[in-house]
């Protein structure tokens, strides 16, 4: 978790996007996150607990992790594990390693702690970690001429000692530089403060003004281009803070050019037992999600153009409208094909247990259900579409 300075860089958040032009083929991938894919793995990850590091619940989650990028199509020799110790506990970083066609060798990171505290983490950080799958599923079979490192780093609870171990050993060996770094791209608790879900339109930008200096101009340059990326391609809003206390920071500290995203409206929660699920806004982290695939793709300079061999189907259930949310008696759901006439509507709980279902009803009455958040989980044939569902009487 990145502690706040108590000063923003700007407060304006009218972005100018004309040095930065818009790719069609990059707003596309965009597009190709998946609310529902991100809902799943944020349940996912809850449900390994308390991941702290060096616990078999930190390996646990580092499983899983490996287990994702293997079913995306990722392969063995991508995927490496990059073990660290410190006072007495052993953990490990989680590298893959996406290989660019121009410059191999040159490489962008975008990275994010899987590491929890006192509780599961859904905002800090499994909002992080679950945009790195998206993007990492999407970007699968893209064309980069940059090199793509994601990297999902234990040990920032405590310090930042994952990050510290992988820039200190793996990155640099003593003041040689080993791994040619075009920049690294944080992403850290954007899971949005659910009591203010309906402003959730606003995301910082992390910006180096600390540190190392020379980096602070190049860093300018690229946290610009975030926000550029982020008008381009989603429909958030930008503010500017300082860059501070990620896993970026070892880094900086090493010369390297800095940036990410952080939520605006910050929660309490982090480093609680209430940092669940629940009390994150999937919508907000689905915007930032777009977001990042689209900068994502500009830093390490995508094809402009969709593969042959991209996988770009779209589930059109996707834009499927449930309301009102929150809910007291009748959730209404409007679906985004008239044509659609074979489908289900099941509620769960956040442990997958069934409280409702029903088939081919368009409204549905909760009004058995409790006060509280739930899943709804629409399908119809081979598609399925999650969302979260509040119930407040």
């Amino acid at each position: 978790m990145k502690k706040i300075a108590a000063f923003l860089l700007t407060s304006i958040i009218v972005q100018s996007v004309g040095a930065q032009s818009f790719i069609q083929a990059y707003k596309d991938r965009a597009e190709a996150v998946s609310q529902t894919d991100i809902i799943t793995n944020l349940q996912q990850f809850a449900g390994f607990g308390v991941k702290t590091t060096g616990s078999q619940e930190n390996t646990n989650a580092l499983n899983w992790l490996k287990s994702k990028y293997l079913s995306y199509g990722y392969t063995a020799d991508q995927i490496a594990e990059d073990p660290f110790s410190f006072s007495g506990i052993s953990s490990k970083n989680l590298v893959i390693t996406k290989t660019g066609t121009v410059y191999p060798n040159k490489y962008v990171i975008i990275c994010g702690h899987f590491d929890t505290i006192n509780g599961p983490g859904v905002n800090d950080n499994g909002s992080g970690t679950s945009i790195m799958l998206e993007a990492a599923r999407i970007l699968r079979n893209v064309s980069t001429e940059y090199s793509i490192k994601f990297i999902h780093f234990s040990g920032e609870e405590q310090s930042l000692k994952g990050s510290y171990h992988y820039a200190n050993t793996v990155a640099y060996q003593g003041s040689n530089r080993v791994l040619d770094i075009k920049l690294v791209f944080n992403l850290d608790q954007v899971g949005g403060k659910m009591t203010n879900s309906a402003n959730n339109t606003v995301v910082y930008c992390d910006q180096d003004l600390a540190g190392v200096s020379s980096n602070n101009a190049a860093s300018a340059t690229v946290t610009q281009e975030l926000r550029n990326c982020t008008a381009l391609y989603s429909t958030l809003q930008t503010e500017v803070d300082p860059a501070a206390d990620t896993d970026y920071i070892p880094f900086e500290q090493k010369g390297e050019v800095i940036t990410g995203f952080f939520e605006r409206i910050r929660s309490n929660l982090p480093h609680t037992a209430n940092d669940t699920f629940a009390n994150t806004d999937p919508v907000y982290i689905y915007n930032i999600g777009k977001a990042s695939v689209g900068a994502l793709q500009h830093f390490a300079v995508a094809s402009g153009t969709l593969g042959t061999h991209e996988v770009n189907s779209k589930n059109t259930l996707e834009a499927v409208h449930i309301f009102p949310n929150p809910v007291k008696n009748v959730l209404n759901i409007d679906l985004p094909d008239s044509k659609i006439k074979n489908f289900s509507f099941e509620i769960t709980d956040f442990q997958g247990r069934s409280l409702l279902k029903s088939f081919n009803k368009t409204k549905i009455d909760v009004s058995s259900l409790e006060n509280g958040a739930y899943v709804g989980v629409l399908k119809a044939g081979d598609q399925t579409v999650a969302r979260k569902v509040l119930v407040e009487k």
